[in-house]
């Protein structure tokens, strides 16, 4: 058994440092506990298990963190060995370092499946690039699944110690490779996203030493022959250029950029360069207090050394499109090499390390624009606060009101907006909070959707309105059939079944489709019955379609089956040339409200100059209403059908019959009769347009009785169908209308 008296003293200090004394004795309390319970125990890599446990509390030491943490690095890998000492956790240190354990042991939990995400190195490129989405899933899911971010900053500090071990031992084997891969696609990406610079470079280098060990030692073995000459050359450059910068009366912070071995690789690969032609092997950069200093630098920079012009970039004046600003050039040193200098201000230089420009962009997106700007946010705000923890670390030193602070924010900084669901394949699928098995089954494909009739969760059958939370598996249920004879039901667009846009979308869309089909198919039954009175059933019927102006048979049913389309028309068009003209006008339906009633004839104030009591009806074509010029024109059968004088249906009638127009006038109508007249409005299309314009009517008094809009390109057509006494009454309505917000056009069709 080791005792805390036999560990380094060192160790101990380290264990503790930044801790008030309090806090120190209950992580040294919890040494000498770990240090029974591992006794003679090792983990799953070999690795004495007292020994790991001390390097990651360790390494969580040096980034600041509390006691909590550090409790629950020295006990999370105890629960994994003996997962029976997993409920004596809480009685022992408290609740708060028993969910840390908990919550590390659930990111362990995920191993395999990371291992399984990041796959082999032989892809093709659309396989590459689903790869690594998957793993960007994995890493969101990683910080998703920590209800305390401090669970994430263990699971990394575990990652570092294995690493650690193993490259002490010089093992080199499939496991040491594949744990390095894990690393690299996962790990290292995620503490580079949290700002923890001295760990996210510690598992790049560490990793790629497994992953190619011949490359990893040739470049090593560069840097060692050339360390000492370049780390003075960069020494000298800085001094020369402050000595510069003071004389101008320049204040800066000049300070070198440090270079590692997997960012050279990357960097050598990426543009197939040679270790002597990295620019940025030799690099420092500038930061100054304005925009203005940054332009003065550049000139003293280009006056000290002579500049490469295809080498010179800024990005203050020309952003990138993520907002990044910086002035990059390379120069070619005394030495006749090049040296790279960035020069930005304090404020660009801390946008660019914690903003949307973060250098974890490039390396990872290769400058892309990332979507999940909620999830940036937050990423961003925990490293602002990791940075400033470091910063302030030693004059917090004793002060607990600063300390607690700082771990309050670090435990509320999770990422609670999304939840990621693994497929039985293990397929990451993210969704939004909330989401059920329904929503899951639309994000996999809609036809999965639609059949969807069950799921099971972690194996479990649950209702189809059940929450999902992170890492849980779902697996959905479907009819059997081929696709597109099984669909939604009804109930999911009511609440609790579904919580994503997207799903409800598709499911109402299954609807609208199925109306459509039940409309065609009203429509087919009343055109055949029509066809049948005519006597005409072997007619053609998409030739018949398209004399009625149809580019398709179905747009016919379905506008017969609306009944957007009267079967007056497609009677006669069956029938001779010299009938149909005349009976292009359809009577008008009777339309009644509760207070009032479309008459016809004489009760509608329509006089037949010269004729009494003569049967007419008003025009669908046109629909007059007072004081509207009018004139009539004499129907077999249906008495005198009445336009208005600017009728082009009426045009064409009157040219072909002229003996059966009649001339006709309004008359004295009923007071609580009214005329259905059409409008069209044209307007910039926006949230609540068609509740503006519907008060107007109310407010005017006017009564709608239909209402057809169609939206496209930012631009609204609707047409309303409305009941007037007279056209006075219209003109305006129509004035007011026209100054509704985004109105482009209203007036009577």
């Amino acid at each position: 058994m080791v005792s805390i008296a036999a560990l380094n003293s060192a160790t101990t200090e380290q264990l503790v440092q930044g801790l008030s004394a309090d806090d120190g004795a209950r992580v040294l309390a919890a040494l000498d506990h770990a240090s029974q319970a591992y006794s003679g125990r090792v983990t799953g890599h070999g690795q004495d298990a007292l020994e790991f446990a001390i390097g990651v509390a360790s390494t969580l030491a040096i980034l600041r963190t509390d006691a909590e943490t550090r409790i629950a690095a020295l006990m999370f890998e105890l629960t994994l060995l003996d997962a029976d000492t997993a409920p004596s956790i809480e009685p022992r240190y408290g609740k708060e370092v028993n969910d840390l354990v908990a919550g590390v042991r659930q990111l362990i939990r995920l191993r395999e499946l990371t291992l399984a995400s990041s796959g082999s190195a032989a892809r093709t490129k659309t396989a590459a690039q689903q790869a690594v989405a998957q793993v960007e899933s994995l890493r969101k899911m990683l910080l998703a699944m920590a209800t305390d971010m401090r669970v994430v900053l263990v699971r990394l500090a575990s990652c570092c110690t294995t690493l650690r071990y193993f490259s002490d031992i010089k093992r080199f084997d499939d496991v040491t490779r594949a744990y390095g891969r894990e690393t690299l696609d996962l790990y290292a990406p995620l503490a580079n996203r949290l700002g923890i610079w001295q760990i996210k470079w510690e598992l790049e280098d560490l990793s790629f030493r497994f992953i190619e060990p011949e490359t990893y030692k040739r470049i090593a073995k560069m840097l060692e022959e050339k360390r000492m000459a370049r780390e003075s050359f960069v020494t000298s450059s800085i001094a020369r250029l402050q000595s510069e910068l003071a004389s101008a009366g320049i204040k800066a912070e000049v300070f070198g950029r440090p270079k590692h071995i997997y960012s050279i690789w990357n960097k050598m690969k990426g543009k197939d360069l040679d270790f002597s032609e990295l620019y940025d092997v030799r690099a420092f950069r500038v930061i100054v207090d304005d925009v203005k200093t940054c332009y003065t630098v550049l000139g003293v920079v280009h006056n000290i050394w002579t500049p490469i012009p295809k080498e010179f970039d800024d990005y203050i004046s020309r952003p990138k499109p993520n907002g990044y600003q910086s002035l990059h050039t390379v120069v070619t040193a005394d030495d006749g090499r090049p040296l790279e200098v960035q020069i930005r201000t304090h404020e660009m230089h801390s946008f660019a390390e914690y903003g949307v420009a973060a250098h974890w962009r490039y390396k990872e997106e290769g400058g892309s624009n990332f979507k999940g700007q909620q999830y940036d946010e937050k990423i961003a705000w925990l490293r602002q606060l990791l940075a400033w923890k470091t910063e302030v670390a030693d004059t917090v030193v004793g002060n607990e009101d600063q300390q607690r602070e700082w771990v309050e924010k670090l435990k509320s900084t999770t990422l609670d907006d999304r939840i990621f669901v693994l497929t039985p394949q293990a397929r990451v699928i993210e969704l939004p909070v909330g989401a059920t098995p329904i929503d899951f089954a639309y994000h996999l494909h809609s036809d999965v959707g639609h059949r969807c009739r069950g799921a099971r969760v972690d194996g479990q059958m649950v209702p189809l309105n059940t929450p999902l939370k992170s890492g849980q598996t779902c697996e959905v249920i479907t009819a059997k059939g081929a696709p597109g004879t099984a669909g939604p039901s009804r109930d999911w667009l009511s609440p609790g079944y579904t919580v994503s846009n997207r799903t409800r979308t598709k499911v109402r869309a299954w609807f609208h489709a199925i109306d459509i089909q039940e409309t065609v198919a009203n429509g087919r039954a009343l055109v055949e019955k029509s066809l049948q009175r005519e006597g005409k059933t072997a007619v053609n019927l998409e030739t018949l379609a398209q004399k009625l102006g149809f580019a398709k048979v179905d747009d016919l049913f379905l506008s017969v089956g609306k009944d957007e389309f009267s079967l007056r028309h497609v009677e006669l068009a069956l029938r001779d040339p010299g009938e149909s003209e005349e009976e292009v006008v359809d009577q008008v339906a009777v339309s009644k409200s509760r207070n009032s009633s479309v008459e016809s004839g004489a009760k509608s104030g329509v006089l037949v100059v010269g004729t009494d009591g003569l049967m007419t009806q008003l025009a669908k074509c046109c629909k007059p209403a007072p004081p509207d010029p009018i004139v009539g024109f004499v129907t077999r059968g249906k008495g005198v059908s009445i336009h208005r004088a600017s009728c082009k249906n009426f045009a064409e009638m009157r040219a072909k019959a002229p003996e059966r127009v009649i001339v006709t006038e309004w008359g004295a109508a009923r007071s609580d009769t009214v005329f259905p007249v059409d409008l069209f409005v044209l307007a910039a299309d926006r949230q609540g347009l068609l509740r503006d314009i519907s008060e107007i009517f109310s407010r005017e008094k006017i009564n709608v009785t239909g209402v057809n809009t169609q939206s496209a390109k930012g631009q609204a057509r609707m047409t309303f169908t409305v009941e007037i006494g007279a056209t006075s009454q219209l003109q305006k309505a129509l004035a007011a209308i026209g100054e509704v917000t985004g109105i482009l056009e209203a007036r009577r069709a």
